[in-house]
């Protein structure tokens, strides 16, 4: 995205990357490169450079899917007209000026009949929000009119429902020819495919006429007669290529030179090579290494026959080095003698914090304006820093990361991607439900870090975002629409703060059940940074494990823990755990208010505490843990920092997190201030050997004094 300009996602091309045990995946001590690893990347490094270079690239298919567990009743994206009903919109890149074909597959029921084609329905195709197709589908044609049919009394006439001919119809012809083939410019363009709404209003603001309208009489024709729904999209091509794009955006950012004769080619090629590897391997780039760049364009320009041909070679040679895949800090050669047990540490070259910050707050690589202060020396200047963080919280790359690589680790919602619950327990739930959940939560989180508010805010806000969907599912009215905007909440003893999100309360829950065991592990983990033990050997889970354990007529879940607690192995920690989860109980698997839990049983959403003090349900909890803000700001900078590192804290790093927290704390524990003090760390400005320890520089007012007394040692 950054280096070539390229807005393509490459990854279902690569293997996952592994999870540390405190929830992130960009911890080193816990990353590997298999030859998998390497295969991958080296054949992702041929395709994204031969798109950024415009070279021709052989006819392939992409396809886009949406799940059955998607409903398709309302506008599905903001990329779709208003006045628009299912379908989805993709963002794709085409590699060339050619053209290109896309065609449609509809959902289908169970017994492989396409849905709705009981009634003539329109299907839009447009790029760029301008239509380039409409389809008609469904009523069967002229051989099954007049009207909606019944399959009640079906017979075996050619045109009734029931008899092979109209078999054929729903399971092969009904959704035929669903193609179109359109000339495109190279570049990024929305595909957009939907229905428009039988009768237009303000969007969502009057319901669909009801399935019965259209003559549904029993359950399978409530299949039949129902929406349509698009399942997937295929984007075939290029076919009929015109020639090399020469102008976009990904050209302009390579071809900083064009040489007119071959003579020019090789002093062209250095001087793109080197600045493209400058910025990829985020240092200057030159002599031999330069030269090994060289010799590759040089083989690609004697292969494919053009100056092009080696420039794309040269550039798949940078994406395939490890200067570009991994990020080494590299230890000076002299002053790292060991002082007793511990290694001094040293301090980062420029580039290098260059390179830390901006994987930190832009999840990419430096800009020109980073490089360019690293290489002069002023970045480690403190006036410098604050002024390029600053700048960097401005650009909403940095939103993008926070939200999507760190608060989504750290608040474990990537599994709600792939969240499943009992349909029969919980038959309102569906993906447009699930999906709406973690939207939410990505919105409230961007918004107190692009407000720079405090951190406090994500506890006890009195605001959340809502689309229609989610609001009905909070209970919350007069919310239309499926757009998202900012909801002020009407009752924050039901709702406020991330522990209302339902995104957080389902990822915390089984499939078909609560579980305050979860909850409670979840709230001490991540929101008050301690870390829980396994259960000790020995001890038997099954009694809060097994699905079969809580349901109508089994013991109610807080009997069962009683049960558990009454293991004195089991006690210590969930005498601690168990008060925290069920004053949540107020919620189900799904995050809904409930008042009757999976037993039967009214619920209880009391935390007794071993110390007598009670705690009463959400508005209680948040209290409780807004009395000790300065420990969940702590949690937040630790979390913030280890992601920042790269690695997870040890005890040593506990006096600087205490000293940013402290120092925070003016500015009421504001995003901006937390970012600065790890910034300004030793931590983060200094590397170590391994094993070294990474210490607070002494300051003349005490002020990295740990206040607990455990001892600092200074270099």
């Amino acid at each position: 995205r950054d280096l070539l300009l390229l807005p393509v996602d490459v990854r279902s091309q690569l293997p996952g990357d592994e999870t540390a045990d405190g929830g992130f995946d960009n911890v080193a001590s816990s990353l590997t490169i298999s030859s998998a690893h390497v295969d991958r990347y080296l054949s992702v490094a041929r395709y994204v450079t031969r798109l950024a270079t415009g070279l021709p690239l052989p006819p392939s298919a992409t396809r886009y899917i949406t799940t059955d567990a998607t409903r398709q009743s309302d506008r599905m994206s903001e990329d779709l007209p208003i006045g628009s009903r299912g379908g989805m919109a993709v963002r794709h890149y085409f590699p060339a000026d050619a053209e290109y074909e896309i065609s449609l597959r509809l959902q289908e029921n169970y017994a492989n009949y396409m849905k709705g084609m009981g009634w003539e329905q329109e299907i839009d195709v447009r790029i760029d929000g301008m239509l380039v197709e409409r389809f008609t589908v469904g009523g069967g044609g002229e051989q099954f009119r007049p009207g909606p049919h019944s399959y009640e009394g079906a017979g075996d006439g050619p045109g009734w429902p029931g008899s092979r001919r109209w078999e054929e119809y729903m399971q092969l012809t009904a959704a035929a020819g669903l193609s179109v083939r359109v000339p495109l410019s190279a570049g990024d363009h929305v595909v957009g495919v939907s229905f428009p709404r039988d009768v237009w209003e303000e969007e969502s603001l009057l319901p669909q006429p009801p399935h019965q309208a259209r003559g549904q009489t029993d359950a399978f024709n409530a299949n039949r007669m129902s929406y349509a729904g698009i399942r997937e999209v295929y984007i075939e091509g290029p076919y009929e290529t015109t020639g090399i794009a020469e102008d976009t955006p990904s050209r302009r950012a390579i071809f900083v030179c064009e040489p007119e004769h071959q003579a020019e080619e090789d002093e062209c090629a250095a001087k793109i090579l080197s600045r493209m590897a400058r910025l990829a391997y985020r240092r200057p780039v030159e002599g031999q290494e330069l030269r090994g760049l060289l010799d590759f364009y040089l083989m690609g320009r004697e292969e494919g026959g053009s100056f092009d041909h080696g420039i794309q070679f040269g550039l798949e040679r940078i994406l395939a080095d490890p200067n570009f895949l991994l990020r080494v800090h590299r230890e000076p050669g002299a002053g790292t003698a060991a002082i007793g047990s511990r290694s001094v540490t040293y301090a980062l070259s420029d580039q290098e914090i260059a390179s830390r910050l901006a994987f930190f707050l832009w999840s990419s690589i430096p800009d020109e304006k980073l490089l360019d202060l690293a290489e002069s020396g002023q970045l480690t200047d403190q006036s410098v820093l604050r002024e390029q963080v600053a700048r960097m919280l401005a650009d909403p790359r940095a939103l993008d990361a926070l939200v999507h690589d760190f608060a989504s680790q750290w608040l474990t919602l990537r599994p709600l991607d792939d969240r499943t619950v009992r349909d029969r327990l919980f038959i309102d739930y569906d993906h447009n439900l699930r999906d709406a959940m973690g939207r939410e939560t990505e919105l409230f989180i961007g918004s107190t870090i692009r407000e720079d508010q405090s951190v406090l805010e994500l506890l006890r806000a009195d605001y959340t975002y809502l689309n229609e969907r989610l609001a009905r599912h909070y209970g919350i009215q007069k919310v239309y629409g499926s757009h998202f905007r900012r909801v002020t909440l009407p009752n924050l003893d039901e709702r406020g703060g991330l522990l209302g999100h339902a995104s957080l309360l389902s990822v915390t829950s089984y499939p078909d059940r609560t579980s305050p065991v979860l909850r409670g592990k979840w709230l001490l983990e991540n929101i008050l940074g301690m870390k829980v033990p396994p259960p000790p050997p020995g001890v038997d889970t099954d009694l809060l494990d097994e699905e079969e354990q809580v349901g109508v007529g089994s013991l109610p879940l807080r009997e069962l823990l009683e049960e558990h607690r009454a293991n004195p192995s089991c006690a210590t920690c969930h005498a601690i755990l168990d008060p925290m989860g069920l004053a949540l109980e107020g919620y189900n698997a799904v995050g809904a208010r409930r008042t009757i839990d999976e037993t039967g049983t009214p619920v209880n959403d009391v935390g007794n505490w071993p110390t007598g003090i009670d705690v009463k349900g959400l508005s209680g909890l948040r209290s409780m843990l807004l009395d000790q803000g300065e420990q969940f700001a702590r949690t937040v900078t630790a979390k913030l920092m280890a992601y920042a590192l790269g690695r997870e804290l040890e005890y040593y790093d506990m006096p600087a997190v205490r000293t940013i927290v402290r120092n925070a704390e003016t500015t009421e524990y504001q995003w901006s201030s937390i970012i600065q003090g790890i910034i300004k760390s030793p931590q983060f400005l200094r590397g170590a050997r391994a094993g070294a320890e990474v210490l607070p520089e002494p300051q003349s007012d005490g002020s990295n004094l740990n206040e607990e007394g455990d001892g600092l040692h200074y270099r």
